[in-house]
């Protein structure tokens, strides 16, 4: 007598669950390699991004789906739900802990160690032809004030030489961090002031950030300010204030090295 054997129908959205995050991640590494390649505007590249993020949370769902389908109803893909929930969360890891910065960090795009007088951003041709003709508009006192509370060790760098080596120091500096520095004029003229104009991107989407450098000299040294402002968006995640530590922290130790 033959025995009838019946299998357990598989949950359908167990089985979609991991066709969708593979989609996810395709469409993620596309957007990321178009924009670090500049084969893609950056709303565009961001839109496409935000796109792989919306199927990544749907596969989430779909496997959250599928468990319970499994749990309640004895139906077969608990494989399948597993597997569409760990690429779901490999697409979701980067974008979510962007997020927990965004709800930590003050939503600012504009970062100085001097709030009172921050330095002025160039607009020489060679200045504006590497910020795309853009020059970073003043931010509102509620802004730096907001800064303040947030970053309290930015502040600015004072060394006890002379402006011309401090010049020298802050160019070297710009360099070793991997900058493209613009322009820079070194201290003299009627104010004294020197200015180094740089531009700097971020590792995975090579997103510009426009930064000055201020020189100026005192009677006991030179004082450094500098001044970082990020190109698209209201919210630099940080950013900013980690292009200026990087910048403190790097021309304390060169000034260090001359001594």
């Amino acid at each position: 007598m033959r025995r009838l054997i019946i299998e357990e129908p598989v949950s359908r959205p167990a089985k979609w669950s991991p066709k969708l995050a593979w989609f996810a991640l395709a469409v993620t590494i596309l957007a990321v390699l178009l924009i670090r390649f500049g084969r893609i505007d950056y709303q565009s590249g961001f839109t496409v991004l935000g796109a792989g993020v919306v199927i990544a949370l749907v596969a989430v769902v779909l496997s959250l789906m599928g468990f319970i389908r499994i749990w309640q109803e004895g139906r077969r893909g608990l494989g399948s739900a597993i597997r569409g929930l760990i690429l779901a969360t490999i697409v979701l890891a980067y974008p979510g802990f962007m997020a927990l910065k965004a709800a930590t960090l003050p939503p600012i795009s504009d970062v100085s160690t001097d709030t009172e007088d921050p330095p002025l951003f160039s607009r020489s041709r060679a200045a504006l032809q590497a910020r795309d003709g853009r020059v970073p508009p003043d931010v509102p006192p509620e802004v730096r004030e907001m800064q303040r509370a947030s970053y309290v060790q930015i502040a600015p760098l004072t060394l006890d030489i002379g402006p011309d080596e401090a010049f020298a120091i802050v160019r070297k500096a710009a360099e070793n961090l991997g900058w493209q520095v613009v322009e820079a004029v070194p201290p003299g003229g009627r104010v004294g002031l020197g200015r180094l104009e740089a531009v700097d991107r971020s590792r995975i989407l090579k997103m510009p950030y426009d930064i000055t450098v201020r020189v100026r000299p005192r009677v006991d040294g030179t004082r450094i300010d500098i001044r970082s402002a990020s190109r698209f968006g209201s919210h630099d995640l940080g950013a900013n204030a980690a292009h200026i530590r990087d910048f403190l922290e790097e021309a304390s130790n060169l000034a260090l090295a001359v001594r």
